[in-house]
């Protein structure tokens, strides 16, 4: 196996330190390992299951020591975060609502209906009820940005006319996110495109205002 170094207590850091300090993970860290341990957490929960996936067999599937991931990661928990959820783009494209939330709900069932995602997210929902740095890292960080921009384009929604004036931000990202949670990855369905289809129906039938 090769093995990717970094000083810890074993090999100089020298090549890390010309990193310069832009990786959003953290300042002057060598990329190639981020990606070595992402990719190697990936492998091994679809393999292996949450459970399964520890972080002894993500350092040797990465060929780093233990004390490297640790050093990026707190805990199994993190990784796994990491490793299943991109960096999310607070802002939304200037499109017609409908489009909008349409375009919402499929990129919610093609984030959640991944093998790694239903793999790992029902587990690090578990996590996130003892570890409230995780629950930070996943609602306030990456949850709460979508939330704000959710909500703004909503309220000019609104002003139009084009929704109904009770709609409420939280519960339309409480329907988009959940219930592609909950059919992917709880229930397993295999209909990807077709779960999203309907829910888009469904969404779009209880928040648009008639002839919208």
């Amino acid at each position: 196996m090769q093995w990717i170094t970094e000083k810890e207590s074993d090999v100089g850091e020298a090549a890390e330190a010309q990193i310069p300090p832009v990786h959003r993970m953290g300042p002057q860290r060598n990329p190639q390992i981020d990606q070595a341990v992402l990719a190697a957490t990936r492998e091994l929960l679809v393999e292996r299951g949450y459970q399964g996936t520890t972080v002894d067999a993500i350092a040797s599937r990465a060929g780093v020591g233990r004390p490297t991931v640790y050093r990026r990661w707190r805990s199994k928990a993190h990784i796994v975060h990491d490793a299943i959820y991109p960096s999310v783009e607070a802002d939304l494209p200037d499109v017609p609502i409908a489009d909008q939330l349409r375009a919402l709900v499929h990129g919610a069932y093609a984030l959640f209906g991944t093998d790694v995602a239903r793999a790992g997210i029902p587990g690090l929902m578990v996590e996130t009820h003892s570890d409230p740095q995780l629950r930070e890292r996943l609602v306030t960080e990456q949850l709460d940005p979508f939330t704000t921009a959710l909500g703004r384009l909503l309220d000019r929604a609104r002003q139009d006319g084009l929704v109904r004036p009770d709609v409420d931000v939280d519960s339309v990202v409480d329907l988009i996110a959940g219930a592609a949670i909950f059919a992917l990855g709880i229930r397993g369905a295999d209909d990807q495109v077709e779960r999203a289809t309907q829910m888009s129906a469904l969404l779009l039938d209880g928040l648009l205002t008639p002839g919208t």
